[in-house]
């Protein structure tokens, strides 16, 4: 008993170095955990857990794992979603499950091992996927829904094999009887099961929800997940399949998200015993001889269902590089097939030199996933090939008719915020270009009659095509930091005294984006929170013409162009409060000032807290001078900040008052 506990010290303070490292580098837990096991099994030196005294508990981490896949596919859920879950996703299981299995066959594996080899390929990481998407703020986009839709279905399409699997390594000669048996036991677990749920799960859980009690609650939710299980191996059916259908049954009740937050815990604990499990399989010394093999699996791997997802997406009706954009995120291998890969070789159905091949391949794939996920906008293009581009390009902005365009608004990003601000401009009367990247969306506004073409707006010369040497206004409307940034840049270089806007999810980028050029950055995060506040308040009986006040305040405060106005001859209602607030002020630059000749930089006007907004010269206006930039006689310079401030910023400028004076 104290070996088994110095075991299972070892392995857990292993594995909260390990995680606690791979969450710090956003690394997925779950290869955390396979290092882990790598690091522990008995092909590497240094202490060697038995993997024997965690398997049983391990196998656990299965059970729970679908009974929560379970619980977010309830039976009219599934309905619902036929077309995809039978579509798409079933498509792409069961054609990448044939294509590679076939290839594992006819390299010389035994039928049944060549299924699994198929099966484990066939699946697809969500974590990685989900993770990446929305790094690169994509996962609202087209191919990444279609993505995150079609690598969830797997999931549930995958069940099959559970059953499938176990039965290949039991059955001798001929598939077709063991089969029918499998499959005619699985159905009357169903039925069995699906009874229960309706005639016994819901009222139980009703009567125990009713005591109040989350220790009761626990032990109910243990004893269903762990019942049923019990239930299908007791049929010759694997456990988790049994777990499956009993988090089905629940998925559609009032308790489904309470007994998932009651099961997660265990499901996360044990699925990472698990994954360790699988990491103690993996032999180091073999990889000098399976490189090369595994290597070759990790590219079939990615190339197969690269090129199999993006032609069934394809047959959906969906366009090419869309297409191959979501067999890109899809290309990389999945957890979940560790789980059937196990099941494989506890059936005995494949044997370990393939097994050890297919694990590696597996981890190649997951590893060189992101890279793929990451450039995929740049890939689909060129994998599409040039009908693709050529209808693509189709799409771009021509310079004959955006020269038609003046004093036009380029909107860069036309999701559903650039879509928004565009109809409200429209309204006014006002021209705009949108440019988007998802070629879908841009050929159904362009049906609609709307001036919107497909193109990176982070490149020059699409900018330039998009008519900014004309434009009043750019605004920049999707969530992507990077591509802002090069905006900015290109803007600037292009034309100096052009307003930018940009919008950011929150306020992380807000002055890094100020300082690259952008005349306003507005939070999303900010509005929402102005927003709940207001209501808040609302329901707490403050007094609206208060509220008013404080929201507008807090506004002023974080957006500068709100603060920038010229006061006039006639001061608004305020009294005190108004002659002090911040405002804008023209100075002129005689020939005679002490400012003519010297650049912003050597003036200093910071040290007086004024902000230098523009300049006018030559009947043309510069927003946002650079620090370095000379002024003239005849020069206009606006500034902005408190009348003080403005006094004494004005006397500096002119020769009245010297720097350090």
């Amino acid at each position: 008993m104290g070996y088994v506990l110095v075991e299972a010290l070892l392995l857990l303070s292993v594995a909260v170095f390990i995680v606690t490292a791979f969450h710090r580098l956003h690394i997925p837990s779950s290869l955390g955990y396979l290092l882990v096991g790598v690091i522990l099994g008995p092909y590497t030196i240094g202490p060697v857990v038995d993997g024997e005294h965690i398997r049983v508990a391990a196998e656990f981490g299965i059970v729970f794992l679908l009974f929560t896949i379970g619980l977010n596919f309830s039976l009219p859920q599934i309905y619902a979603l036929r077309h995809l879950v039978f579509g798409l996703g079933t498509s792409q299981i069961l054609l990448t499950t044939a294509v590679v299995g076939s290839g594992a066959w006819l390299a010389g594996l035994p039928p049944a091992a060549a299924f699994v080899v198929g099966a484990v390929f066939a699946q697809s990481s969500t974590t990685i996927i989900s993770k990446q998407l929305m790094e690169q703020g994509e996962e609202h986009d087209r191919h990444g829904r279609l993505a995150l839709a079609m690598s969830v279905f797997q999931d549930v399409t995958a069940v099959p094999f559970v059953v499938i699997i176990p039965v290949l390594g039991a059955a001798a000669g001929s598939l077709a009887a063991p089969l029918g048996w499998a499959l005619a036991k699985a159905l009357f677990a169903f039925v069995l099961i699906f009874l229960a749920g309706r005639w016994l799960l819901r009222p139980l859980f009703h009567e125990i929800a009713a005591r109040r009690s989350a220790e009761l609650f626990t032990l109910t939710v243990l004893l269903v997940s762990l019942a049923s299980a019990w239930t299908t191996h007791t049929l010759g059916l694997s456990m988790a399949f049994g777990a499956f259908l009993a988090g089905m049954m629940l998925g559609d009740t009032d308790f489904r998200h309470q007994i998932e937050s009651t099961v997660r815990p265990f499901r996360d604990v044990l699925l990472g015993l698990f994954f360790a499990t699988i990491g103690m399989l993996f032999d180091p010394t073999l990889l000098p001889q399976i490189w090369h093999w595994s290597l070759l699996g990790a590219v079939a791997l990615l190339l197969i269902k690269a090129v199999l997802v993006a032609q069934i997406v394809r047959l959906a009706n969906v366009d090419a590089v869309t297409g191959w954009r979501t067999g890109i995120v899809l290309a990389v291998g999945g957890e979940f097939g560790f789980a059937l890969l196990a099941i494989g070789l506890d059936s005995a159905v494949i044997a370990a030199g393939p097994a050890q091949i297919t694990l590696t391949a597996v981890l190649l794939s997951m590893a060189a996933g992101p890279i793929l996920i990451r450039y995929g906008a740049w890939l689909a293009p060129r994998a599409a090939g040039s009908t693709a581009r050529s209808a693509n390009y189709a799409l771009r902005p021509d310079a004959a008719q955006t020269a038609l365009f003046k004093d036009h608004v380029v909107i860069c990003g036309y999701g559903r915020i650039g879509q928004s601000v565009a109809h409200f401009i429209e309204e006014e009367s006002v021209p705009y270009v949108a440019l988007d990247m998802d070629p879908w969306r841009v050929r159904e506004a362009r049906l609609a009659g709307e001036p919107v073409f497909y193109g990176d707006a982070a490149e020059r010369d699409i900018l330039e095509a998009a008519g900014v040497g004309a434009a009043r206004l750019v605004l920049v409307c999707h969530d992507d930091p990077g591509s802002a940034f090069k905006i900015l840049r290109h803007v600037r270089a292009l034309r100096p005294d052009l307003p930018v806007m940009v919008r950011t999810r929150d306020e992380t980028h807000v002055d890094a984006l100020r300082q690259a050029g952008a005349t306003e950055v507005v939070p999303e995060t900010l509005e929402a929170q102005i927003m709940i506040v207001a209501h808040a308040l609302t329901l707490l009986g403050v007094p609206s013409s208060r509220i008013m006040r404080r929201m507008r305040a807090l506004r002023l405060e974080r957006y500068r162009l709100l603060q920038e106005f010229f006061q006039g001859g006639d001061l608004p209602r305020g009294g005190a409060d108004a002659e002090s607030a911040d405002r804008l002020q023209p100075v002129p630059i005689p020939p005679d000032a002490y400012a003519a000749g010297r650049t912003l930089e050597e003036l200093d006007l910071g040290r007086d807290h004024v902000l230098v907004t523009s300049i006018a010269r030559d009947g043309k206006r510069r927003l946002g001078p650079d620090p370095a930039t000379r002024l003239a006689s005849g020069d206009v310079v606006v500034l902005f900040g408190a009348p003080e401030d403005l006094r004494r910023a004005d006397l500096r400028l002119l020769g009245r008052q010297r720097p350090g004076s």
